[in-house]
């Protein structure tokens, strides 16, 4: 069990990168939550088996059709054992 979190900058914000995002995560079978951030950028906590994980991540890279991803800076944090992926508001 891992857990990351990745700060999406880019285009990332109105293009229902929330959205599309969770629905990755649910596929994956993942647990966390994405957020919008007031500098225009999605914070996205993700909790799971390392290779869905790194899947999830690899998808960040370019995310849903209308986005324009620029970075993915990624952090290492503790497994806290959540489960579901929600959308914060």
């Amino acid at each position: 069990m891992v857990r990351k979190q990745a700060l999406v900058r880019g285009v990332v914000q109105a293009v229902g990168f929330r959205y599309y995002t969770q629905a990755e995560a649910r596929r994956l079978g993942l647990s966390g939550s994405v957020r919008n951030r007031p500098d225009g950028s999605v914070a996205v906590d993700v909790e799971g088996d390392a290779a869905s994980v790194s899947e999830l991540l690899a998808w960040l890279a370019h995310g849903p059709p209308s986005a324009i991803v620029e970075s993915v800076q990624v952090t290492d944090l503790p497994p806290r054992g959540e489960t579901g992926f929600r959308i914060v508001s």
